[in-house]
């Protein structure tokens, strides 16, 4: 049997490192949304996590684990905009430096904080050119140490301190629903959830335009799309990683998909009745409660809402001002 690239107590090794470092998150209740979704739903904001989002948690992880000599050097990583703000933030608390490869087209307030931060930028078109072999070259050029968004043990396991903390404040979940981009959170989240409640049920939300995990969980094996063009810009990607796929055919129950309207609905709904700000990805579970699409839920169900990282302008251009 194949050993998981991540394990519950890797998980809980993550959080110790973690602590007083990452935000310990709020948990949100609604009435309004339990009635709606004929269930207690318990809420993980993440758009009050440090960066504006849960990436902090797994880029400090890794982050952290480097030696001396790695940190002097400097850090790289790829990433369309929360996981850059996360590398920067966690360069800058450990005394070293970041260059982070962004797509031109990044939401201008996600390149403003990374630079913000500290980090250099290097810009590429995600339509044509590939982040990867970007980011990877780069840092072999430079000598140095490369985290990527997902697709590293220690950053999927920072990711599921998430859910772990969920589990704590909540207790015992019937459900876990989870945005999935490259796959590293709901990896990390759902073997939190599983380790500690084999029966939980999990549920991925991807944007209609990015259903690569959804199409590679029923192929059974990953699957590539053309790249996506969504709100949802953390998850606008190809194909799942290796390592977080290796985890989500296992401990996936469903993935669902919601459309952009959708999305934008899920954020109006967030900012007036729930009284916080999600950026589009950040929406998408709540925008699979809302629509019915995450199915009939258990009587207790959390959700892991996963960043609030939209400026004004933006937020008003999509909710169409």
């Amino acid at each position: 049997m194949t050993t998981p690239p991540i394990t519950l107590a890797d998980i809980r090794d993550a959080a110790g490192r973690l602590e007083g470092v990452a935000h310990r998150t709020p948990v949100l209740r609604s009435r309004t949304l339990d009635a709606r979704a004929g269930a207690e739903l318990f809420l993980k904001c993440e758009n009050f996590q440090r960066a504006g989002a849960f990436k902090f948690r797994g880029a400090y992880n890794a982050a952290s684990r480097l030696t001396p000599g790695q940190l002097a050097r400097g850090i790289a990583a790829y990433s369309s905009g929360n996981h850059a703000q996360a590398v920067a933030l966690a360069a800058r608390e450990l005394g070293s430096t970041a260059v982070i490869v962004m797509p031109e087209d990044a939401p201008p307030a996600k390149r403003a904080a990374t630079a913000g931060y500290g980090a250099e930028i290097v810009t590429y078109d995600r339509y044509t050119e590939d982040r990867v072999a970007i980011g990877e070259a780069l840092a072999a050029e430079r000598g140095l140490a490369l985290i990527p968004p997902y697709e590293h043990p220690h950053v999927m396991a920072g990711q599921g301190t998430c859910a772990l903390e969920l589990l704590d404040e909540a207790g015992e979940l019937d459900a876990l629903v989870v945005p999935v981009g490259g796959g590293g959170l709901i990896a990390g989240s759902a073997t939190a959830a599983k380790g500690l409640r084999p029966d939980t049920r999990i549920i991925g939300v991807e944007p209609e335009a990015g259903d690569d995990t959804k199409r590679s969980l029923e192929a059974g094996r990953r699957v590539a799309v053309d790249v996506p063009r969504t709100i949802a810009d953390g998850q606008a990607l190809a194909t799942p990683g290796e390592l977080t796929f290796s985890v989500n055919r296992r401990l996936v129950d469903a993935v669902v998909l919601v459309s952009d309207d959708e999305i934008r609905d899920a954020m109006r709904f967030a900012f007036e009745r729930l009284k916080i700000v999600l950026e589009p990805s950040g929406a998408t579970p709540l925008a699979a409660v809302l629509t019915g699409r995450a199915g009939p839920l258990p009587p207790r169900t959390g959700l892991i809402l996963s960043g609030g990282n939209v400026d004004a302008e933006r937020f008003a251009d999509l909710r169409g001002r």
